[in-house]
């Protein structure tokens, strides 16, 4: 019998909580670590559609990127979409574990995995943990030939599936080929990646007046969207078969969690 503390303990050797970002509410966010597991899914975000994507597949255990306590609540009221949302995990007996800037600073983790969908090779942390030197936020490599931004902005928006990708740059013609790329709100991080040597950096939700800055130092960022970190479902989906191999049933959520539409 697999019980969740075993799919748990597999994911922290891969993630360690240690390499999480201070504050962030990682691990185990509800449920009973001795149930026991037949089916995992994993997911972005913890949002009522998935949860009940989870029931009608009768998963028990969702391991999320996102942790779904971001704001805690003030109360239990089920009129309210979020608590209901938090009374049918536990009605229907499905844990929930998150690895959030940990699973971005592994190793082999988040990050190297949005380098693999978007080509960039020979890649190193851009942000180096101090608990591991191997580990860190962000990645920064080498494409492996040149190409301009508004050619490379275009891929970048394929392999993501958005509808647009917001380009900060003086000139999107110009020749590119080292890149960095940082999962979610990395904007604090662009001087961090153009000191590094990179000619674009990848992100998102990056501010207003912090895309002017950006243009006054002739750098450039692209914005495919913080929901670009759902590139990780599989692959997460990928690591807990090669641990459990079909001891488990895996599924990668199919539910589009972006909140934004562009019209």
């Amino acid at each position: 019998m697999i019980r969740a503390s075993d799919v748990i303990e597999k994911i922290e050797a891969f993630a360690p909580k240690s390499l999480a970002e201070a504050g962030d509410p990682i691990g185990l966010q509800i449920g009973d670590p001795n149930q026991p597991v037949k089916k995992v899914m994993t997911t972005l975000d913890v949002r009522p559609e998935t949860v009940a994507e989870a029931i009608d597949q009768q998963v028990d255990f969702i391991w999320a990127h996102h942790e779904p306590l971001f704001f805690p609540a003030k109360n239990l009221d089920l009129s309210n979409p979020q608590n209901k949302m938090y009374a049918d995990l536990i009605k229907h007996n499905i844990l929930v574990y998150s690895s959030h800037t940990n699973l971005d600073a592994a190793v082999g983790g988040l990050n190297d995995w949005l380098c693999q969908a978007f080509d960039i090779q020979n890649s190193r942390p851009l942000v180096i943990s101090e608990e591991n030197p191997a580990a860190g936020l962000g990645r920064i490599g080498q494409l492996p030939e040149a190409i301009t931004l508004k050619d490379y902005a275009l891929q970048v928006k394929k392999r993501c599936g958005v509808d647009q990708v917001r380009l900060i740059a003086n000139e999107p013609a110009t020749t590119i080929q080292t890149v960095a790329v940082l999962g979610g709100d990395g904007g604090k991080f662009w001087r961090q990646a153009q000191a590094a040597g990179a000619d674009l950096f990848i992100t998102a939700d990056l501010y207003y007046h912090v895309g002017h800055d950006v243009l006054a130092a002739d750098f450039a960022v692209l914005d495919p969207d913080h929901h670009m970190e759902a590139l990780a479902k599989e692959p997460m989906a990928e690591k807990v078969r090669e641990w459990f191999g079909s001891s488990l049933s895996v599924r990668a959520s199919e539910v589009n969690t972006d909140p934004y539409r562009y019209l």
